[in-house]
């Protein structure tokens, strides 16, 4: 498997090999599905609570009498039936989103995304990614000259220098391989590889 190296100007300068397992591989839409959607349920905090019909503030108080109203009967303000009342079934705090997604799955939906990228040109190869000082508008400016205005940079390593030169960036992200995730590979247009994180990416998804 081949990958595309790309220059200073973002033009394809050569080719560079990439293992198979990681970016040759057949592309599986459900299992891709699944650990997108487990990603951003793990991501999730059960902070939301609602009332049930014990906690809301009411009285205890009949509204109106049981006959002749011609209204339903009702015993208090706080039945989940009246504008006001208690939820039925509240969220609660403790609820848990989280989805068990198993090793070997992840690994390989992960290589599955990688692989689908290569085969769409949207992932691509550098041989390294640096700033000399943490300048934003350097970084900005090299991107630039490529023609990038989306991208996600897997670097084998990310200095200070570069972490904070791409925190401003809005449709940047640098991580080191071991923070790349799923929802991130899909989102971003463009993703760029350097030549040390190849072999870090064939360690952990191969």
């Amino acid at each position: 498997m081949q990958l595309e190296l790309l220059n200073e100007q973002g033009q394809a300068a050569s080719k560079v090999d990439a293992p198979e397992t990681v970016f040759g591989r057949e592309y599986n839409e459900a299992l891709v599905h699944q650990i997108v959607v487990a990603y951003r349920a793990n991501a999730r905090q059960g902070t939301r609570a609602q009332k049930d019909r014990a906690a809301v503030k009411h009285s205890t108080k009949k509204p109106f009498r049981q006959k002749g109203t011609g209204n339903a009967r009702a015993g208090m303000t706080s039945s989940p039936l009246w504008r006001g009342g208690g939820r039925i079934f509240p969220n609660s705090p403790e609820e848990n989103f989280s989805q068990k997604v198993n090793k070997k799955m992840y690994r390989a939906g992960m290589a599955s995304i990688l692989s689908q990228l290569a085969r769409d040109g949207r992932l691509a190869v550098i041989d390294s990614i640096k700033v000399d000082s943490p300048k934003t508008k350097q970084l900005a400016a090299k991107f630039k000259a490529m023609n990038l205005d989306s991208v996600l940079v897997i670097a084998d390593e990310v200095d200070e220098n570069l972490y904070l030169a791409s925190r401003n960036l809005g449709n940047v992200l640098v991580v080191e391989p071991r923070y790349a995730d799923p929802v991130s590979l899909v989102y971003y247009k463009k993703v760029l590889v350097t030549k040390g994180a190849i072999d870090k990416l064939k360690e952990m998804f191969a």
